[in-house]
């Protein structure tokens, strides 16, 4: 694609990033046909192709204006897009570089920059949420039913194995998963032990700083990954092997910060450190499955969904069905698994709508082959996915770890 930026543009930090991001589009539409909000609306403007022409006028100086920053945000930053093209085009990167160009020209109505501030701090704050989904469980009969059938219920926690081993990991905490889904984590600890591992948790409910960098605070965003990188740095300095996240979609984010702080003298090298340091929990068990001794058993039907952030942004799809499987589990066919469950993130609340006609959606995929249980990768999916459904959904990690319970 042919690009010409305006001057102002050009002098911009991006310009070379977003110049070579532009000129790998060629139109071909390809996108548009995995794209979900394209799917939903048939509107081009609300799929890749239109959106990247969008900030391509932007960036050749047309004014920025309420139009364009509706259509991106209803992007889901599902990255199946980045997947689908042929030509390697950097949509994701482009997207974020675009948004926030276009909102320092165009600055957002008062109430919706008011709107984003709560809601960041809000799920990202440990005591804060905590201390409210308490209140919202006692009095969820008050509630609207919308709000009341949205909460999960409180969990019944695992035992958690706490043998100290020579091998040790770091286990990122996550600010919702460690109130909300607890197990995740004991499960992905107890499932380490068997392999002589012991996973550390450094940064007790902090959050990774995703959530913020993708709701218009980036720098909110940053500063709480600069307090991740500082409570994981002397951890690391004493030969921590790796870095798991659990949930999928913040490890996007996690192996991302090399990125991030490229340019930032105090923490490049650091954040480097910790983007190779990082791996999806797949991505270590299947590499030492062969320690793990899963008793005969007749096990359940798994219906997996694969989060956008495990098989779009990590480029790990059907990793994991293929340690369920060994586990002895049965793999449930699953119809178009490549599109979004409609979650994202914040997406579910800013774009509410939008949001449970995509989960309706899933949900059908998923049940086609009538599972006995649905398992993900990534907290946000597996709330949002459970929400209606009588069939429950796990982290895939729990059925690991109860399949590994009975060797005892």
């Amino acid at each position: 694609m042919r690009t010409n930026l305006s001057q102002k543009n050009q002098q911009s930090s991006h310009a070379v990033e977003v110049e070579s991001i532009l000129r790998k589009c060629v139109h071909c539409g390809f996108c548009n046909a995995t794209c979900p909000t394209y799917q939903l609306l048939g509107d081009e403007l609300d799929g890749p192709r239109g959106r990247i022409y969008q900030m391509k006028l932007f960036f050749e100086g047309e004014a920025a204006n309420a139009d364009m920053l509706k259509h991106l945000d209803r992007c889901l930053g599902c990255r199946s897009c980045e997947t689908t093209c042929p030509s390697g085009v950097q949509y994701s990167r482009l997207l974020d570089v675009g948004r926030e160009a276009i909102e320092k020209e165009l600055p957002r109505p008062a109430w919706d920059r008011a709107r984003r501030w709560v809601i960041v701090r809000f799920i990202t704050s440990r005591r804060i949420f905590s201390f409210s989904i308490f209140f919202a469980r006692l009095f969820s009969r008050l509630l609207p039913m919308r709000i009341s059938d949205s909460i999960p219920a409180l969990q019944t926690r695992l035992a958690r194995d706490s043998a100290t081993r020579d091998r040790k990991v770091l286990v990122l905490s996550g600010c919702v998963q460690s109130t909300l889904t607890p197990n995740t984590n004991i499960a992905l600890n107890n499932v380490l032990q068997h392999l002589g591992i012991e996973s550390v948790e450094a940064e007790s409910g902090q959050c990774c700083g995703a959530a913020a960098l993708h709701t218009s605070e980036p720098e909110y965003g940053l500063a709480q990954a600069r307090r991740i990188i500082d409570l994981w740095w002397p951890h690391i300095e004493s030969g921590a092997e790796a870095i798991l996240v659990s949930a999928s979609g913040c490890g996007v984010t996690v192996k991302d910060y090399a990125r991030m702080f490229a340019g930032d003298a105090e923490y490049a090298h650091k954040a480097e450190s910790i983007s190779k340091l990082y791996r999806d929990p797949v991505e270590l068990i299947e590499k030492e499955i062969g320690k793990l001794d899963f008793p005969e058993a007749k096990r359940s039907r798994v219906a997996f969904h694969t989060p956008c952030s495990l098989q779009h942004g990590l480029a790990l799809n059907s990793r994991v069905e293929t340690i369920l499987q060994r586990a002895g589990y049965e793999i449930c066919s699953v119809a178009d698994a490549h599109l979004c469950c409609g979650s994202a993130g914040t997406y579910s609340i800013m774009q509410a709508e939008l949001s449970t006609r995509l989960r309706k959606n899933k949900q059908a995929c998923l049940t086609i082959d009538q599972p006995d249980v649905i398992a993900t990768a990534n907290i946000g999916c597996q709330l949002h996915i459970a929400q209606g459904m009588n069939i429950p959904v796990l982290h895939w990690i729990e059925l690991i770890n109860q399949a590994l319970a009975r060797s005892g």
